[in-house]
């Protein structure tokens, strides 16, 4: 049955997490970040923090249904969105924590927001929603740097990465909330004025270059680059069970720490 409701949402990423915890399965790292940001965005709609929090309850639940579909053909062997898959495929690698993270927001962001906001916005003018679109992304965008801060716990060196990692590979240090959200914006904008083929042949183009940057995510270039790669992953925490549930607590931390940021994107 399709997910109606943002409580059918949650549970669902629950069940996802839990299977993840008892797999050891590193996908489960974007999936348990992505299930607070979900209970974040509902507990903004209880508090009436949006312009229409219906609408925004429907634009959550078209959201989420894309990555879980993708995740659902994962597990039944079919092939998702090539943006998914690479992802997917990452997953069964070691990688870095902070990696893995990336890779899930960028599929997400990058390719099923825009589909998303495009399909819930059908018959309506794509502007109504535009303000309630960055409340969106700012909270996603305060999480990730506060999850990130944190996440020294479990990844000791990952502040190599900032410090050090934009002089060898700008894909994967400059990966940039702020502008994924920018592009699905422009996406969502295009897709919006296309149907039938038209549609279809648009969306297959934006997913082969958000997987061409989900190539670039995997796989860094640069031997010194991927030398401190190694290290980094190296040091941190060898359980991903045991990952997962911090990156769980980190992200209701940060949740918590959010709404000022909201209350900037409104007074915008």
């Amino acid at each position: 049955m399709p997910l109606q409701t943002i409580d059918e949402v949650i549970a669902r990423l629950e069940e996802i997490i839990q299977y993840c915890i008892k797999t050891n399965n590193r996908l489960g790292y974007f999936a348990v970040l992505y299930h607070r940001v979900t209970c974040r965005i509902k507990e903004g709609i209880l508090n009436q923090e949006f312009e229409d929090n219906k609408r925004m309850e429907r634009l959550d639940v078209l959201f989420a249904t894309y990555y879980i579909t993708a995740w659902d053909q994962w597990q039944a062997k079919h092939k998702p969105a090539a943006s998914w898959g690479i992802a997917f495929v990452t997953g069964q690698k070691r990688g870095v924590i902070m990696q893995h993270l990336l890779l899930g927001i960028n599929a997400h962001i990058n390719l099923d927001l825009g589909i998303a906001t495009a399909a819930a916005m059908k018959g309506y003018s794509l502007r109504e929603i535009q303000k309630d679109f960055n409340t969106v992304n700012v909270i996603l965008a305060s999480m990730i740097d506060l999850v990130q801060d944190e996440l020294l716990k479990v990844s000791p060196l990952m502040f190599l990465l900032d410090n050090f990692g934009k002089n060898f590979d700008e894909k994967m240090t400059e990966f940039s909330i702020v502008t994924a959200r920018q592009g699905a914006w422009q996406f969502a904008t295009e897709l919006s004025l296309k149907t039938g083929i038209q549609h279809a042949s648009c969306v297959a183009t934006r997913d082969a270059t958000i997987a061409h940057l989900a190539s670039l995510l995997a796989n860094p270039k640069g031997k010194v680059f991927s030398g401190m790669m190694k290290v980094i992953s190296w040091l941190e925490y060898k359980e991903p069970a045991k990952i997962i549930e911090t990156i769980r607590y980190v992200a209701q931390q940060a949740a918590a720490k959010v709404a000022p940021a909201i209350q900037r994107e409104q007074q915008q």
